[in-house]
């Protein structure tokens, strides 16, 4: 009918990609964009929701998925640790006016 050869067309038609490698394609260029955007700092969590945001509902499990196949990996961050205390100075120390004394014969004397 066609003037096709049966194994032409079945060339023809896996050349052609399909619908589901045309999004995945769309949705891995996204990944990959969000990922280099925030300086590889965001897992799959939070490009998920980036994705969501954009119109684009997918599983947090098809995105880490994804990432693995592209071989994106976020850097986890160590938690911030507030150091109050720094001993390691030349600074001169206050001297120890009270020398364990703390009872006053007036408020505020010493």
């Amino acid at each position: 009918m066609m003037e096709v050869s049966r194994s032409g067309f079945y060339k023809w038609q896996q050349a052609v990609p399909s619908e589901q490698e045309r999004r995945k394609a769309k949705v891995q260029e996204r990944i990959s964009y969000h990922f280099h955007d925030s300086q590889g700092r965001y897992g799959s969590p939070k490009i998920t929701h980036m994705l969501w945001k954009e119109g684009l509902h997918i599983s947090e499990r098809t995105v880490s998925v994804y990432m693995k196949e592209l071989e994106l990996r976020s850097c986890a961050s160590r938690k911030f640790k507030v150091q109050t205390t720094d001993s390691n100075h030349d600074l001169p120390l206050a001297p120890n006016v009270l020398n364990q004394k703390f009872t006053t014969a007036e408020p505020g004397k010493v």
